[in-house]
């Protein structure tokens, strides 16, 4: 009796888990047995490594095989495992190496014809392997660039099973198949972002907030006309953040593994942006799913940009479901067996028009004022409050046009320099602190080590508008970080009065 033991990984959110696959050939009546909490699809890998091994010209044996995924308390959930299966089945007959066989792990779903099919999250399970000590992983070959991103560990690129086999030891005639491919597609959720800052005409204090934005991560809400510009500014906004580190790409590309979005060869250092349709569900802003447990849309913006357009038409329920990330900036999704955690840094835009016609302050506008309070309180008062930057966009003019023709606005590349000399300036003031973007600083700490004291003469509107109950006490924070970053990109030393005082008129520019 020969029991063999390979590894593959399984994954809960982003966290993956190593898992023992052990397998047994007894001398017993011909059998299939896989234990070890598998789910459906995992329970119908019997069928699809027998008929794959046989087709791949590798059979198993007709005896009573058994196997074993550890810890059995952990739930496992696809057809990821399927590889690792068939390499201990076939090790535990004699066909392979037992050793090479327990020194790799082994990810990739089979085939009936034997050939072995690409899955979502690889990167993240390659990840999380090299976190558990693993320098060895087997994938399918239509996975291997993307498993190749994962520094500090080889990458086995394998077309079939037959191929495995004949890697680990196997004596079989190699044969030759076409790879499958790999049929990832874009979510329809993922913009593309296009354009230059200096396309919008107009609209300075819009500039400016995007500006402020950029340089102190904050989030950012419009509200004009249709027309005005808005959905154009926040497309322009993952144009001028700063390059990603290494970390947070890798980050990225894990959420877009895990979300069966394409990878590529290569880590992108750019900002993602995403921006639901307002039809999304609750679901699928934040994630979700009965057992395979996916990010939604904002886990996917983490390092990026949300963009929610028409924000009053979402569901009350889908905003809400938002507020919890913007203070943690983590998403938990928690299930009966299982609680999944996402990464939710992202910066949140919301547009709206002022109405529901979209014609507030115009003659044709026929909406009565309590529709036009009814529209925008679809935007709840705790969501908005944790809204940085509230901006009302006017709608442009024909002096608006030309204007921009005779002064031609800041470029991205422009406004991207600026930002990333004020976030180095902020990292600087920060070093030593878990924070990096003055959006992350907490209140205690700005009104204590921050400088930035109640009843100073720097803080004396702000105070006073405490005081009228005109802002709340999450408010007074937000205005600081603000100006913190106003302060930052005019290369001040610290915020003064007037710092303070344009924060406070870009938090005030939504009315109820």
């Amino acid at each position: 009796m020969t029991v063999a033991r390979t590894h593959a990984v399984a994954l809960l959110g982003l966290t993956g888990s190593i898992v023992e696959v052990e397998a047994d050939l007894s001398a017993q009546l011909p059998g299939f047995s896989i234990i070890g909490l598998p789910d459906a699809a995992l329970g119908e890998a019997r069928e699809r490594v027998r008929a794959a091994a046989v087709n791949a010209g590798c059979p198993l044996p007709q005896r009573k095989l058994t196997v074993n995924l550890s810890p059995a308390a952990l739930p496992k959930h696809g057809s990821g495992f399927d590889l690792a299966i068939a390499v201990a089945c076939l090790a535990a007959a004699g066909e392979v190496s037992v050793e090479s066989v327990a020194r790799v792990v082994h990810l990739g779903e089979l085939g009936l014809d034997g050939r072995l099919r690409p899955i979502d999250g690889i990167l993240p399970a390659v990840l999380a392997a090299v976190r558990a000590g693993h320098r060895t992983v087997m994938v399918p070959s239509a996975n291997a660039d993307e498993a190749a991103l994962v520094p500090d560990v080889a990458i086995i690129g394998v077309v079939s099973l037959l191929d495995a086999a004949i890697h680990h030891g196997g004596r079989f005639e190699a044969r030759e198949v076409d790879a499958v491919a790999s049929v990832r597609t874009e979510q329809a959720g993922t913009a593309e972002v296009s354009g230059d800052l200096s396309d919008v005409a107009g609209n300075t204090d819009a500039i400016d907030a995007l500006l402020a934005a950029a340089a102190g991560g904050h989030h950012l809400s419009m509200i004009g006309p249709p027309g005005a510009g808005k959905t154009m500014l926040a497309s322009r906004l993952p144009g001028i953040l700063p390059d990603l580190d290494a970390d947070a790409a890798l980050e990225v590309s894990c959420l877009r593994s895990l979300s069966g979005q394409p990878v590529g060869s290569g880590l992108s250092f750019r900002p993602p942006f995403e921006a639901p349709h307002h039809t999304a569900t609750a679901a699928a802003m934040v994630g979700g799913g009965s057992r395979l447990i996916r990010p939604g849309a904002a886990a996917r913006a983490s390092h990026g940009v949300l963009f929610l357009d028409e924000a009053p038409e979402f569901p009350a329920a889908v905003l809400d479901v938002l507020r919890q990330p913007l203070e943690s900036g983590t998403i938990s999704i928690h299930r009966a067996n299982a609680v999944a955690s996402f990464p939710a840094r992202f910066q949140l835009v919301l547009a709206a028009n002022p109405c529901p016609c979209g014609l507030d302050g115009t003659a044709e506008c026929t909406c009565p004022p309590n529709a036009r309070r009814r529209y925008l309180a679809r935007i709840s008062g705790p969501l908005l409050d944790r809204i940085d930057l509230q901006l009302k966009v006017p709608r442009l003019t024909a002096a608006h046009l030309r204007g921009a023709r005779d002064r031609p606005g800041m470029t991205s590349a422009e406004a991207r320099t600026k930002v990333t000399a004020a976030r180095a300036v902020a990292a600087e003031r920060l070093r030593g602190t878990p924070w990096r973007t003055n959006a992350q600083m907490p209140g205690p700490w700005l009104r204590g080590a921050g400088g930035l004291h109640p009843g100073g003469r720097a803080t004396a509107a702000l105070d006073r508008s405490l005081e009228r109950g005109g802002i709340t006490m999450r408010g007074y924070d937000r205005v600081l970080k603000t100006a913190w970053t106003l302060a930052d990109l005019a290369g001040a030393d610290r915020p003064d009065a007037g710092h303070i005082g344009n924060a406070l008129y870009f938090r005030q520019g939504i009315a109820r």
